[in-house]
């Protein structure tokens, strides 16, 4: 990880195409930032990237329950039951 310190106005450049601008500082709130990426990429807050996996994921749980339940049962798994 590289740790910088920014003052505002000043940006940090990722590659040529992603400018990341300091700002300012909130104190205890926080510091803002900025970000110019190309618009093929996405940037997301982190904590809505995982609540979104989070998401697919139950969905995708949820989605082979029901389909499962749905299904008749396996020949022959009645004479195991």
């Amino acid at each position: 990880m590289l740790v910088l310190t920014r003052k505002p106005g000043e940006k940090i450049m990722i590659g040529e195409d992603i400018v990341i601008t300091f700002l300012e500082n909130r104190g205890g709130e926080g510091i803002r930032i900025g970000i110019e990426a190309p618009r093929h990429l996405t940037v997301k807050r982190e904590e809505i990237f995982e609540a979104v996996a989070d998401a697919n994921r139950a969905a995708t749980q949820a989605e082979a329950a029901e389909v499962l339940r749905g299904l008749p049962p396996a020949p022959g798994a009645a004479d195991k039951a």
